[in-house]
């Protein structure tokens, strides 16, 4: 089972016509036990396997929404909070994920403190961008999974084996994504192989793909991702890579209606985690703060932001990320 999620293998059905939930499966032990054959008949390292083959309309997408009138989702569905853009930046030793706080449905703000990064396990981290509700619950699927396998395994995924399991668990929720109930992943992590943070991203038909040293996704990730652009420089600090995520973030907020900038008034800042040879560590509440305030004090002398230099050499103008 492993083998296939850490990359050894070239697919779930190059071994035949066994798929990822047929992985070990014990026959009679439910005559042993007493137990339903879910609990006991399946030794997996997989989690999921184990909820799909016991309770499978527990797993995300599995409980399939009716089609609206046209065909298309449903004006419910239509409805439903949808969260937005996230962004990440490969630091030093390290990466930088981060997030506004901004949910809509349709045209309104649904809510204006969404958190939309989280920890997967001690070093790796996702965010989302789409159905709220849905990307919660894989979320927590996915930090059970990892946790679920490092008990049953005495050792946890590499980085690419975690990234290949959420692809899995995306790929699951294809049905549900074709009827509306999208949710795309961002996910980051520190290889302690290679001693430097990587980034992966996903389609709703699942991935990943390893991108290079900064991605971001949601509605408004094109301008997030111009803005980065601009503002990257290889082996920054995480503390600057957190800046230039907050710059971008607002940049975003700035062309996107969908995407929330730093609120002030309510004191709503962006989620900002960094994943290094130490850990996952989520930034504090002043912390975002201070790094809010930055870009909305540059912002007052430059709105636009801070400048590229035009030629190689030059230091940046009007502002520092």
């Amino acid at each position: 089972m492993g083998s296939y999620y850490e990359g050894g293998q070239s697919g779930p059905f190059a071994g035949g016509d066994r798929g990822p939930g047929s992985a070990g499966r014990v026959q009679g032990s439910a005559g042993l036990t007493g137990r339903p054959p879910g609990f006991m008949g399946l030794q997996s390292s997989s989690f999921a396997d184990f909820l799909d083959s016991h309770s499978p309309g527990l797993l995300p997408g599995r409980i399939m929404p009716g089609p609206g009138a046209d065909g298309g989702p449903g004006q419910a569905i239509r409805d439903l909070p949808h969260a937005t853009t996230i962004v990440a930046a490969v630091c030093e030793h390290g990466v930088v994920l981060a997030g506004d706080r901004r949910a809509t449905a349709g045209s309104m703000i649904a809510k204006r403190d969404v958190e939309k990064v989280f920890r997967s396990d001690e070093f790796s981290a996702m965010g989302y961008a789409g159905t709220g509700s849905v990307g919660i619950e894989f979320v927590r699927l996915f930090q059970v999974e990892l946790e679920h396998y490092e008990k049953m395994e005495g050792r946890s995924l590499s980085l690419e084996g975690k990234a290949n399991r959420l692809a899995w668990m995306v790929r699951g929720n294809l049905g549900a994504a074709m009827q509306g109930l999208v949710v795309v992943p961002l996910f980051v992590g520190y290889d302690e192989d290679q001693d430097r943070g990587r980034i992966f991203s996903y389609d709703v038909a699942g991935g990943p793909y390893e991108e290079q040293r900064f991605y971001s996704i949601g509605s408004g990730s094109l301008f997030a991702r111009g803005a980065l652009k601009k503002l990257y420089v290889d082996d920054m600090s995480a503390g600057d890579a957190a800046l230039a995520c907050v710059q971008a973030l607002y940049d975003a907020a700035d062309d996107d209606s969908a995407t929330g900038g730093p609120d002030m008034t309510r004191r709503i800042f962006p989620v900002i985690a960094t994943v290094t040879a130490d850990g996952f560590r989520k930034l504090s509440e002043a912390e975002s703060e201070d790094y809010a305030q930055q870009v909305v004090q540059g912002r007052m002398v430059a709105p636009d932001g801070p400048t590229a230099p035009l030629r190689t050499g030059q230091p940046p103008s009007g502002g520092h990320a």
